[in-house]
């Protein structure tokens, strides 16, 4: 099994055609005692020099994030009972290793010598924030603690990450144990013919092999995409309001039920804060992050204040046309009529509907579009390498980013579809390895970074391809793997490449790239590109509202909310709601049990990210717009300043210090109000 394990041998790209659960656990021990060795020698070694500390440390950490990060990834995309078991048995072995690597005593003296020695200066930005940020994260790794304190620390972090596993299966099972038989086609009137497609497809699965998008039956699930759907479309309003029901219930009782471990994880960690000396957990999140509390609840605050009038006529424009429609609930909308609206009123306003658009948006015409948009402002040039890297599912295609004179720079891996029996909802990306010099092999200089980019989209139905709504939709020159792509950047930041992208999407010629009818061939209308355009601050408002209450309720629970006290989680968010949405919550509303953002991945005290990126992305963008976007020479210019800054640098600098390289300045959050329609044009600075 050793020498045939795939998990540990030398690739290049990782065999995942061939890796197994059964290669899970040996592959992880086997690994840990090696690391174990290499960690030894290193602390009998260690010297406050760069060679003989950051280097062996470098390969420490790789191996460790690189065949974790696989076994990660295929629990997030290819999940069974076998692959959770392994991780749930190994994960307690793997932990221990982080927390002893990241309590190491020698390590950290010799970090806090370079850092305090007379050759600091002579490091360069790069090498200085390795040291800065590894000096933080054994801190907050619990290395100064005395031995009692840390084991407490340690067992903390123990159930933690166990909890954390734990909530997102029970999400992920309570979303999948949901389904919803429908027989008579006039309890779905108004699906459109993908989603009847999907249901379909859905249905043969379950062992309805006569099923047809036509005729039925047809199975509705919680997925995204069938959700989605249903919310936006269907008719039959007892039939949303048992969907919508169903969604805000999601892993709250039964078998999967998530409110003991919300409580839990939330008293642990503010145990945690405690023996580090913090006064709650978000202040332990901050260490890691670009703003305060006090800027991020601000900006919250800023943003729900621009937003909340905005909102309040969004609900009244429905009411109104419910009204007109002579709508039994007209005179009182609740929660599960307001997508359904609000698709009417999109129809009303612009005549467009997102599944006439969908037609337009095909998965290879919208790839082909974005990489030449990519290409022109980057200087890049993005090929297809499928065939070249072992996949995990025949959908996922594979690229290559390269340089303007052919040679390779990057590769990522696509997942587009949505696959609700096995893969989780939403979207990532997350890194295969970084960039490197010190970990390059094969001859080469310089490793090159390999990631994953994830999507949930609508699936391909028979001989039509994956057709998505518009809002459906690795070029780091740091060698320094430690603070490579979107490693070392403060979590605040991340994802503004990403958003930035976004922007790009409303533009008209943009559009143009990425829109062509998938049967026709036929180019976006003239007046459907009008109607998009004018229809891109849609319900804005109410849309950053819905986030809004999210980066709230998440600051509230890591900042106020008490343990044991007389107010439970719930009832934290039902105060936060009253801010964020016209209509007040339901009661019964348990969205927090799928809110896996905190509760497993990354976010925790941190959701208001997105919002703080947003307003990043925006400013940014806006200096395209100063250039003037139709001058393609000044954008190209604009993009390579761009890109040899905000995407080159990685977390080499600050990412305050990153942005002001690229913009002149700090940034502003007046171009995000603008975009949005919150904020006249000339009101931006």
């Amino acid at each position: 099994m050793e020498e045939n394990n795939p998990l540990l041998t030398n690739f290049v790209f990782p065999p995942y055609d061939i890796i197994e659960p059964r290669h899970v656990r040996p592959a992880m021990r086997l690994l840990l005692a090696d690391l174990e060795r290499d960690l030894i020698e290193l602390e009998s070694v260690v010297e406050p020099v760069w060679s003989k500390l950051v280097l062996p440390l470098e390969r420490i950490t790789d191996r460790l994030c690189a065949v974790w990060g696989i076994v990660n990834h295929l629990s997030a995309v290819k999940s069974s009972p076998e692959l959770r078991a392994a991780i749930e048995e190994i994960q307690p072995e793997k932990v221990e290793f982080q927390l002893r690597l990241g309590q190491s005593r020698p390590i950290y003296l010799a970090f806090k010598t370079i850092r305090e020695s007379h050759d600091w200066h002579s490091l360069n930005d790069a090498q200085k924030r390795i040291v800065q940020g590894k000096l933080k994260e054994a801190n907050l790794n619990g290395v100064s603690l005395d031995d009692p304190e840390r084991e407490k620390f340690n067992n903390i972090q123990q159930e933690l990450e166990k909890l954390s596993l734990k909530f997102v299966e029970n999400m992920l099972d309570a979303t999948k144990n949901y389904e919803k038989l429908i027989t008579d086609k006039k309890e779905i009137e108004g699906l459109p013919a993908t989603a009847l497609a999907m249901a379909a497809q859905k249905a043969v699965s379950k062992g309805y092999e006569e099923a047809t998008a036509g005729n039925g039956p047809w199975v509705l699930t919680l997925d995204g995409p069938s959700y989605r759907s249903v919310m936006q479309h269907v008719r039959n309003r007892s039939l949303r309001e048992e969907l919508y029901r169903a969604y805000i219930a999601r892993a709250s009782s039964g078998d999967f039920n998530n409110t003991p471990l919300i409580e839990r994880i939330l008293e642990l960690r503010f145990e945690k804060a405690k023996l580090l000396g913090f006064k709650n957990y978000a202040e332990v999140s901050m260490e890691m992050k670009m703003a305060t509390i006090d800027q991020a609840e601000k900006l919250i605050e800023r943003l729900c204040s621009a937003c909340w009038d905005s909102a309040v006529k969004d609900m009244e424009e429905i009411e109104f046309l419910a009204q007109a429609q002579s709508a039994m609930e007209g005179d009182r909308l609740n929660h599960w009529d307001i997508h359904f609206w609000s698709e009417r009123l999109r129809e009303c306003k612009y005549d467009l509907s997102e599944e006439e658009s969908r037609q337009y948006f095909s998965l290879p015409r919208v790839l082909k579009g974005l990489f030449s948009l990519a290409e022109m402002l980057f200087d890049i040039h993005i090929e297809a390498a499928d065939g070249q890297a072992p996949v995990w599912n025949e959908d996922v295609q594979f690229y290559c980013i390269k340089d303007k004179f052919g040679n390779p720079e990057a590769y990522f891996y696509l997942d587009p579809y949505s696959r609700p029996s096995e893969k989780q909802g939403g979207a990532w990306v997350d890194a295969v390895v970084t960039r490197s010099r010190a970990l390059s092999t094969n001859g080469s200089s310089i490793r090159l970074p390999v990631s994953h980019i994830v999507c949930n989209q609508t699936p391909p139905m028979g001989a039509q391809p994956g057709l998505m709504t518009l809002r459906e939709h690795l070029l780091t020159k740091q060698d320094e793997s430690l603070v490579s792509g979107t490693r070392g950047i403060e979590w605040d930041a991340v994802e503004l490449p990403s958003q930035f992208m976004e922007y790009w999407c409303y533009q008209r010629d943009c559009l143009r790239r990425i829109a062509q009818h998938y049967q026709t061939g036929r180019d976006l209308p003239e007046h459907y590109l009008f109607k998009m355009l004018s229809a891109k601050t849609f319900r804005s408002g109410s849309e950053m509202l819905r986030q809004l209450r999210f980066a709230s309720i998440d600051l509230e629970l890591h900042t106020k909310y008490t343990p044991g006290g007389s107010e439970s989680v719930y009832d934290f968010d039902q105060r936060v709601g009253k801010k964020t949405h016209v209509i007040p919550l339901l009661p019964e509303d348990r969205f927090l049990c799928s809110f896996s953002h905190i509760f497993h991945d990354q976010y925790e005290a941190g959701y208001y990210s997105y919002q703080w990126a947003e307003v990043l992305a925006a400013d940014a963008f806006s200096a395209f717009e100063e250039v003037g976007l139709d001058n393609e020479k000044a954008v190209k210019e604009m993009g390579f300043i761009f890109r040899d800054t905000v995407l080159a640098l990685g977390g080499g600098l600050h990412p305050l210090e990153v942005f002001v390289k690229f913009r002149g300045r700090e940034p502003s959050p007046e171009p995000l109000l603008k975009y949005m329609g919150l904020r006249p044009v000339k009101d931006a600075a």
